[in-house]
């Protein structure tokens, strides 16, 4: 079917350490690179006194402005700043985490000469906003509407603050899709099977930066249904990185009797060499890592073997196969029966990941056929373009069948979760349960709603709680009030409570804000934002003005030196342009970015001598004498 005439809409692998952005469009997905020619961007954003840096801009001056330079941030979206991963994580970071409003973690940075402090979601809406941009540079129109991607394991208040980010960058996030749904679905297509009519069991391994998540699917007719999920929203490649950086900073105690676990700067320049390391560790057997002044003035040199690597890590590996183990038991699906299983994420290049998942499949062969960077950005364009109903055919008509990852329940009782939707429940989905009142005339219930898998409540993760009042008063055990469990297509839950006696009813919808942003918050973060994009417009457009002024500059002081002006024109006025020209570009090294007029007020001042250096010299060769033409009549 022929796309319609309007903007497409895109699809964003919105990842821990890079980002991905893509689009369906003549036919195809392409996956779109950004003003850096790099078809990932970083996920990172850095503050500056004068300006905001985003993608790769941030992450190249990140070792010089470590403390306010932050990454990493969808380790902290839709967590509790007491979360212990959270506190954990703080350890290893050169920029400053605290307290927030409610027990939400904020980034504080020093920003435009003050300290700010800034949610997870606005991190992450600034470098979603910088998705849209790198999509819109490309497409040449505005784009507005997004398939947004997430672990398949996060939890209700991680997807929820998701797509609050996405609302922040002034997006239209249609849909939240799992990241290995979306691996799978790249897969589909790129390996024609989507519309075979011999169903696949394909096992989706998606080892990325942050997070690592297993999903197991059958794929039939156009039809992918997930039939289970297992993953760890806290294990990913920066666990590999800082489990290399604690080795290096203990060398370095060891071998210089210096310790640089308080510093920031030598920990973000160790931690970017340990990356690198783990990198060429996926090719190589052995490499070094050497950093010049590493701290107060002393070199740090080492080597480290892929051998080493992987005995540093390798019960984060082994962790991971119990995942696969644990997701298709819960499918119910034998591992041989497993046709094949697709690599995503960037951490499955590490050789002995690769090594240990093929044994578990007895020696089966991993498809790696789909670029482990681009296959969630790709899986969500193709998404999009069928939600706008932008794609051929074959992608309007496929049917996606997903499962919410961790079982939901109720606690009315005190102290335990009662599960009304089992883990690996397919969604949407819309259950009910029926509870009656546990003591005499009670007029009011309150529920607490849970998701985990322990039976004691205190054990499992509160997703908010509400009292319904107005309960008609009887005996014990005679008033029914029925809870019903929706979940939408974005895994985003809803609970409502219903009493009815003699024909009275009583209604009440639970809207999940615990530890969430408020709407004051979401449309004061939208408002900064517009503010921010702004303020860093107006910056380019200084920065702009600014250079254009320094070219015109050094471009006029070549030219009074110039050995065929020097004749034409008087020496005093060219002395005088030369000391302008000079005073001009010492004011700009000194200079703070000032207003974009008086940059283009100055460069008129120096189009104006040079328009006069112009003529002065047209008007000296008019005065020449005329050569007598040798040809003429005589």
């Amino acid at each position: 079917m022929a796309g319609r005439s309007e903007s497409p809409a895109i699809g964003i692998d919105l990842g821990t350490t890079y980002s991905c952005v893509a689009v369906w469009r003549h036919g195809r997905v392409e996956i779109i690179p950004n003003d850096q020619g790099n078809r990932t961007t970083p996920s990172c954003v850095a503050f500056k006194e004068t300006e905001r840096l985003v993608g790769d801009a941030a992450q190249n001056g990140a070792s010089r402005n470590p403390t306010n330079t932050v990454f990493a941030a969808k380790r902290l979206i839709g967590r509790r700043f007491s979360d212990p991963s959270v506190q954990n994580d703080m350890k290893l970071w050169p920029f400053k985490v605290i307290e927030g409003h409610g027990d939400r973690p904020n980034f504080l940075v020093n920003y435009q000469g003050a300290k700010k402090q800034f949610a997870a979601e606005e991190i992450s809406a600034m470098i979603l906003t910088k998705m849209k941009e790198v999509a819109e540079a490309f497409l040449g129109c505005t784009v507005k509407d997004a398939v947004v991607t997430v672990p398949a394991y996060f939890n209700d208040a991680q997807r929820q603050a998701t797509k609050d980010a996405g609302l922040v960058a002034g997006l239209n996030v249609m849909h939240i899709m799992d990241e290995p749904t979306a691996g799978a679905v790249a897969y589909g297509f790129d390996s024609n099977v989507v519309n075979s009519n011999v169903k696949k069991n394909v096992l989706v391994f998606d080892l990325g930066g942050g997070t690592f998540d297993v999903s197991l699917l059958s794929i039939c007719n156009g039809v992918l249904e997930v039939k289970a999920t297992a993953g760890d929203t806290h294990l990913g490649g920066e666990d590999f990185d800082n489990r290399m950086l604690d080795y290096f900073v203990e060398e370095f105690r060891r071998k210089e009797r210096k310790d640089i676990s308080q510093n920031p700067r030598a920990l973000r320049r160790l931690k970017t060499a340990s990356e690198q390391a783990k990198r060429i560790l996926s090719t190589c057997t052995e490499t070094a890592v050497h950093i010049d002044c590493l701290y107060e003035g002393t070199d740090f040199y080492s080597t480290i073997t892929r051998a080493r690597f992987e005995e540093l890590n390798i019960d984060l590996f082994k962790k991971c196969i119990e995942t696969v183990k644990r997701c298709h038991e819960d499918a119910g699906i034998d591992k041989n029966n497993v046709d094949v299983a697709v690599l995503i994420g960037g951490c499955t290049r590490i050789p002995k990941v690769q090594q240990l998942l093929k044994d578990y499949f007895s020696g089966k062969d991993l498809c790696k056929s789909i670029h482990p960077d681009e296959a969630v950005a790709y899986g969500a364009a193709v998404q999009a373009a069928k939600l706008r109903g932008q794609g051929t055919e074959e992608i309007n008509n496929l049917v996606l069948i997903d499962v919410t990852p961790l079982s939901l329940g109720i606690d009315v009782t005190g102290g335990i979760t009662i599960v009304v939707v089992p883990r690996n429940t397919p969604i949407p989905l819309q259950k009910e349960l029926v509870f009656s009142t546990s003591v005499d005339f009670q007029k009011e219930v309150k529920f607490k709603i849970y998701e985990g898998e322990r039976v004691q409540s205190k054990d499992n993760n509160l997703l908010g709680q509400f009292v319904l009042h107005g309960i008609h008063p009887a005996p014990k055990g005679e008033t029914k009030i029925t809870v019903t469990f929706k979940i939408d297509n974005n895994g985003i839950l809803h609970v409502s409570a219903e009493e009815s006696i003699s024909g009275e009813k009583n209604q009440i919808t639970l809207i999940n804000r615990e530890g969430r942003l408020s709407k004051e918050e979401i449309d004061r973060m939208v408002n900064e934002a517009q503010r921010y994009r702004m303020e860093d417009e107006q910056f380019k457009e200084k920065i702009l003005a600014k250079n254009s002024l320094e070219d015109y500059a050094y471009g006029l002081r070549k030219l009074v030196k110039d050995d065929e002006v020097i004749p034409k024109v008087p020496s005093g006025y060219l002395k005088y342009v030369a000391q302008a020209v000079d005073k001009i570009i010492n004011w700009l090294r000194h200079d703070v970015p000032k207003d974009v007029d008086r940059y283009n007020s100055k460069k008129d001042e120096l189009q104006e001598m040079s328009s006069t250096i112009s003529e002065m010299s047209q008007h000296c060769a008019s005065k020449r004498p005329k050569l007598s033409n040798d040809n003429s009549e005589t």
